[in-house]
């Protein structure tokens, strides 16, 4: 059985009410369908019903079962109003600049997953990452004892004996550019709760460099050591049960014959299902190569660390890419 239907088995199990903040794209539209249709859960979707109409018959979906959301005319924006102005970045705005702030359907989106009146968000298949993440990291708050936000892709490649057959989480891939050491020791540790909450196997972490254990020694290789010394720290804190090691390239990391020759008595070498990318530019890239080259399913932009369980989705995300993102984010919900 793919990875994600066992995704949608545990949350058919326990819907959760996911919003889909863009919903006049018919990709979105067509994801919202079809989480209804599976049992997911609730769907809502932010439009206009003219706009959600259009995308629905342009995806060739109905929108029955579908709750739609217009901001233009929701009954909840002038509470939503007076909930903006609580916030440091919006205090003392007059209730017609927060309306024109509301309008916009991916902060529209946040408030209902702040007020309670949906579980999880996906949002990003037309918007650019700013447009998606700045209301999130505005108005939901960081969970407790967290400092630094930061994303995680699932990724699902085919035919492959590598992590757990083929199955890896991959960050940080979409949020943070240059991570310094108590964010990449975070990343490990939230990226970990992740794998922890999606499978049932231990959490192999490995920490990625173009050194593994000192074969080049520079300020950026000893940078990756001491975020694994770090988060090996955190997660012994945290009582997360976790194996980490690092540096490691990439092939000690996931290959046993190579990680046999460079690094014998590594806990993760040659098993590692986490990967851990020293900064944005080889996380992303990274996960492109690997969507387009080996034909893997990727899902996410999960973000970590946020109070709500929220998605940032690739502008170029597929219909069952935006389902299974909707659907991780709805589990995350359960706790």
């Amino acid at each position: 059985m793919r990875f994600i239907e066992t995704i949608y088995e545990k949350l058919r199990e326990r819907p959760r009410r996911v919003v889909f903040s863009e919903g006049d794209e018919p990709r979105v539209v067509a994801a919202a369908a079809e989480y209804v249709q599976r049992g997911l859960g609730p769907a809502i979707i932010v439009s206009s019903r003219e706009q959600a109409e259009g995308a629905a018959k342009a995806a060739s979906v109905s929108l029955e079962k579908i709750q739609i959301l217009d901001p233009a005319t929701d009954a909840a924006m002038p509470d939503f109003c007076r909930q903006l102005e609580t916030f440091n970045y919006y205090r003392h705005i007059s209730e017609p600049e927060a309306r024109r702030v509301l309008i916009n359907p991916n902060y529209f989106g946040t408030m209902l997953l702040l007020a309670g009146k949906a579980d999880a968000l996906v949002g990003g298949a037309v918007s650019a990452s700013g447009s998606i993440l700045r209301p999130l990291f505005q108005m939901i708050r960081p969970r407790a004892g967290v400092k630094s936000i930061s994303s995680a892709m699932v990724v699902q490649v085919p035919n492959s004996s590598y992590g757990d057959e083929g199955l890896f989480i991959f960050a940080d891939c979409g949020v943070i550019p240059r991570p310094n050491i108590d964010q990449l020791a975070s990343i490990a540790v939230e990226a970990a709760r992740l794998a922890r909450q999606l499978s049932a196997r231990p959490p192999r972490v490995a920490m990625l460099s173009y050194s593994t254990r000192g074969s080049a020694l520079t300020e950026d290789t000893e940078k990756i050591v001491e975020a694994t010394d770090l988060a090996r720290a955190r997660f012994k804190d945290q009582d997360i049960d976790a194996e980490i090691d690092g540096e490691l390239q990439v092939d000690a990391a996931l290959v046993p014959e190579v990680a046999a020759i460079k690094t014998p008595n590594s806990p993760v070498a040659g098993r590692a299902n986490v990967l851990i990318f020293p900064d944005l530019n080889s996380g992303n890239i990274s996960l492109k190569l690997v969507q387009r080259l080996a034909g893997a399913e990727a899902y996410g932009q999960v973000l970590l660390g946020l109070a709500k369980p929220a998605a940032d989705l690739s502008r170029g995300a597929t219909v069952p890419e935006i389902l299974g993102t909707a659907a991780l984010v709805g589990l995350q919900a359960e706790g």
